[in-house]
């Protein structure tokens, strides 16, 4: 059985308590064969209050205005990767509310992002939803046009147009920097900096997972039946696995997951896999997490039963066979990478609604944003990224798939059936969310001190711009 530690005192001070009966995290990660980086070994947990949260920042239409006005004009967010836009004149359209930019690479370490609206009349340069390849950007209505590096290249009829100085009508730019692969925009001239934003700390972790390194191979979007935030804080926590997807509690370490904080606008989770849930201790085996994890509902992973010797962890076995299966699946050496970035599951939120999923078993990358025609739906996508192979050709990111506001997750072509039911379990609960905050008699959310952190952090952040409630 997994192993555990003694009760903790029943008397503590806030923030302090955590699952009662069971290893830590660090504990878990700390009896791996191949031993985790000092970045991983670390913890940064800050108790940040217990009121409630105010329900009206997700039900009020002109809350979702304040946000438009004043969040998501002056952070900085994901608006492509890097593997979009590879050579000169590549361009990609990112969309925020009623925001447009036109994304694009004018030189080899040059990237910018224009306002997508024609000087003229106001016509998208692009529609949105487009990617490609331009040697100019010009405007369908009257043939206006611009050069990639934004300087006007042509007025149709410019002798109609004597007020005009052509020298001084570039499109006009937002600031662009680069993380990890990932290209950021922000509207803000006086924003600080994306790595004073993200703080030196989770930056340097960030940079230690090399995502750079990786590539697209999946990426699915669909509209979700909830507010954005709530969409984004259905990921921030493992508490919510036991009952909500309870076929795989039996290899996640749920409630011992760990929590951090970095600063205003990074948050971070490590949930353990190959261990028991604490909820279940005393019901199952060593051997009944790997056969869960590597048999599941859907056949086994990589070959038949596998019988673990005397001694022997499921967590360990899980971690030996996931590096022989990745390593072959993907053509890359994984000899060097820990257990637990192999094989745990790693959260990074970047404020307001990029979630990096960075380890090897789930690679994942999700973005949200609002619905700019209804506050009480978001935009939810997707990206499952994989290491470039060791030969360095680098494929092309995968198209996006849209998924039907009723479709199943499992619908989307390779998806893997498993993880697209456990997509469908977290819209069921958003769905059901959102009409009940419509419909309580409670003014806010109640939050745990450690396993909603990051809800309660990220409301914070969503405070520092918007304001705080009354």
């Amino acid at each position: 059985m997994s192993t555990q530690v003694k009760d903790k005192p029943a008397e503590l001070a806030k923030g302090e308590a955590r699952c009662p009966g069971a290893p830590t995290t660090q504990q878990i990660i700390a009896a791996d064969k191949v031993a985790a980086p000092r970045w991983v070994r670390s913890e940064s947990y800050q108790f940040l209050g217990d009121e409630d949260v105010s329900k009206e920042r997700y039900i009020d239409p002109a809350y979702a205005r304040r946000e438009f006005e004043s969040l998501w004009t002056r952070t900085w967010q994901f608006a492509c990767r890097e593997e979009h836009i590879p050579e000169v004149g590549d361009y990609h359209v990112y969309d925020i509310g009623s925001h447009s930019f036109i994304v694009t690479r004018v030189g080899k370490n040059d990237i910018r992002a224009y306002y997508n609206a024609c000087l003229h009349r106001g016509t998208k340069l692009r529609a949105s939803g487009t990617e490609g390849r331009a040697t100019e950007f010009k405007c369908s209505f009257h043939g206006w046009s611009w050069n990639v590096d934004g300087s006007n290249r042509e007025v149709v009829c410019e002798w109609d147009f004597p007020h005009v100085d052509r020298s001084k009508f570039s499109l006009p730019q937002v600031r662009v920097e680069t993380l990890g692969g990932f290209v950021f925009i922000n509207m803000d001239a006086n924003a600080p900096s994306l790595a004073d934003y993200i703080g030196p700390e989770a930056r340097a972790h960030i940079e230690a997972w090399k995502l750079e390194d990786r590539y697209i191979y999946l990426h699915v979007s669909k509209r979700l039946p909830a507010n954005w935030k709530l969409a984004v804080e259905a990921f921030l926590e493992a508490y919510h696995v036991v009952t909500t997807h309870s076929q795989v509690a039996v290899s996640n370490g749920d409630a011992n997951s760990q929590y951090d904080t970095y600063g205003e606008h990074v948050n971070r989770f490590i949930s353990t896999l190959g261990v028991l849930s604490p909820h279940l201790y005393g019901k199952y085996t060593e051997q009944d997490i790997l056969d869960q994890f590597t048999l599941g509902d859907s056949g086994a992973v990589g070959g038949a039963k596998r019988t673990l010797g005397e001694g022997n962890t499921a967590r360990q076995a899980m971690a030996d066979m996931f590096r022989g299966l990745f390593e072959k699946a993907t053509n890359t050496d994984l000899s060097k990478v820990s257990d637990a970035e192999l094989l745990d599951c790693f959260s990074y939120t970047i404020f307001p609604n990029l979630y990096l999923f960075p380890g090897i078993s789930l690679p994942m990358v999700y973005r949200f944003r609002p619905d700019p025609r209804d506050h009480r739906k978001c935009i939810y996508e997707v990206f499952f990224l994989r290491p470039v192979p060791v030969d360095g050709v680098r494929p092309a990111p995968a198209e996006p798939i849209h998924l039907g506001d009723h479709q199943s997750f499992k619908e989307a072509e390779g998806m893997d059936p498993g993880f697209g039911a456990i997509l469908d379990q977290d819209t069921d609960n958003l769905f059901l969310q959102q009409e009940g905050l419509e419909a309580t008699a409670r003014r806010g959310l109640t939050l745990g001190n450690y396993q909603e952190i990051r809800v309660r952090h990220f409301e914070h952040a969503v405070d520092k711009y918007v304001g705080k409630l009354p």
